[in-house]
């Protein structure tokens, strides 16, 4: 388990912006996409896939 993000669901996630695939931070309790350069967060285990609550992360 993904320490809190079921393992199922994180393989039918795709990023909102690009449709492409997503990476599980458990430190950081985030979903990275890679191409949008966007970090989603997770809270309490559910993904809050709203490009509003996701931050810039670095190339």
């Amino acid at each position: 388990m993904n320490d809190g993000l079921d393992p199922d669901l994180l393989a039918i996630l795709v990023c909102p912006v690009t449709r492409g695939p997503l990476r599980y931070d458990a430190q950081a309790s985030e979903l990275i996409s890679e191409a949008a350069g966007l970090a989603f967060p997770v809270r309490d285990g559910v993904p809050v896939m709203l490009v509003e609550e996701a931050r810039q992360v670095a190339p």
